[in-house]
């Protein structure tokens, strides 16, 4: 029985070997080539470059594969790969063209001429980037871009240090949506130089990659374009609050409101940041709602001010620029004694006045019935003579 027991065990032992052999030696005949005609191609987006490639050269034997390709690429000097698995033949993002585009591609085979397991090729690799011009110090410098209340896109930058005094800049911009790139055609200008852009309305741009860039020229010497990338509903600079009101209930519970800035950001998207002074004491808080409740820390506190502003909450964007503050409100406790000075005092005036005139007439009406009493008495003694 022992000697049939090994038999058995030893049977088992063949056929695993066999089959984790046979599964080896298929995956070892069978070699995939990574795709052909790799390639980056700049269609003239200002940074947003298409990926491209042809398959590679299959077998007979792999036809009832599944062909997929998996594509890295980056910037060249960011950490991280964006790894993207397609079975097109083309794929298209924005890079930074201030930096070095490098990318890299494989295929990816797996079905039944591949029992199964997935088989990769080597990487296919190419990069891509702009030739240098000019000195770094050509630049423009300090740029700066705010969408005024989600309306009105400006830009504006400063001349680059190492330029000469014929040197001036352009900008040219795009995003998804516009048939080609479009020269800023409002021009913000100091000396005759273009130091920003005023931008005319932008048809459905928001929530996209908005790419610029602002070369300049020169007859003396080479400029070095800048080029940048972000989303306009990131850069919204909104209204500050106004109408801001302060009630205050039994000296201590205080309600802040103020109405949602004009235009059109939807009433969700902001979020608020409030400054209120209690007295000497300053505190700072931020609420989505466009009122806010709190305590005051005394019931004996002469006077409560603040000041609100507004910006983009993390549900409409992924950063935003805050708006200037509000105009100040402020709230006193002593206003009813002023308010009863205020009104007491002048009242007190009149009616004193009110009084002194009163007085005076009866004064004088008292005098002129004495007066006409008087005359009375001595026509009728002169009459009584006569007789």
């Amino acid at each position: 029985m022992a000697f049939i027991h090994l038999d058995i065990r030893c049977l088992y032992a063949i056929l695993i070997c066999t089959t984790f052999d046979s599964i080896l030696s298929s995956k070892a005949e069978i070699k995939v080539n990574p795709p052909q005609d790799f390639e980056i191609v700049d269609p003239g987006y200002l940074g947003y470059l298409y990926l491209q490639w042809q398959p590679p050269l299959f077998p007979d034997n792999c036809k009832e594969c599944t062909v997929e390709y998996e594509l890295k690429y980056r910037n060249i000097d960011s950490e991280n790969w964006k790894t993207i698995i397609t079975k097109n033949l083309h794929y298209k993002d924005g890079f930074d063209l201030n930096k070095v585009v490098e990318a890299k591609i494989r295929t990816l085979l797996q079905g039944e001429c591949t029992n199964g397991l997935e088989v990769q090729s080597l990487w296919s690799e190419a990069t891509y980037w702009i030739s240098p011009q000019g000195n770094l110090e050509t630049k423009i410098q300090d740029m700066n871009c705010i969408y005024d209340n989600w309306q009105h896109l400006f830009c504006s930058w400063k001349l680059g240090m190492d330029v000469n005094f014929d040197t001036n800049y352009n900008l040219y911009y795009w995003y998804e949506g516009l048939g080609y790139a479009l020269q800023c055609a409002d021009y913000i200008k100091d000396n005759g130089k273009n130091i920003g852009c005023k931008f005319p309305y932008l048809e459905s741009a928001d929530y996209k990659d908005f790419y610029i860039c602002v070369n300049g020229s020169s007859k003396f010497q080479l400029i070095r374009p800048s080029y940048f990338i972000f989303q306009l509903q990131n850069i919204v600079k909104p209204l500050p609050p106004d109408y801001l009101s302060i009630i205050v209930k039994n000296s201590e519970d205080v309600n802040l409101k103020w109405n949602v800035p004009e235009g059109p950001i939807p009433e969700k998207c902001f979020i608020y940041e409030i400054k209120f002074t209690e007295d000497d004491t300053t505190s700072v808080a931020t609420t989505f709602e466009n009122e806010m409740y709190f305590t005051t820390t005394s019931n004996e506190s002469q006077q409560v001010c603040f000041i609100v502003r507004s910006k983009m909450n993390i549900y409409c964007s992924d950063d935003g620029i805050w708006s200037e503050w509000s105009n100040i409100q402020c709230w006193r406790g002593g206003m009813w004694k002023e308010a009863l000075y205020f009104f007491l005092i002048p009242f007190a005036f009149i009616l004193f006045f009110v009084l002194l005139i009163t007085c005076l007439l009866l004064y004088k009406q008292k005098v002129l019935l004495k007066m006409i009493f008087h005359t009375k008495q001595e026509v009728f003694s002169h009459q009584e003579t006569l007789c």
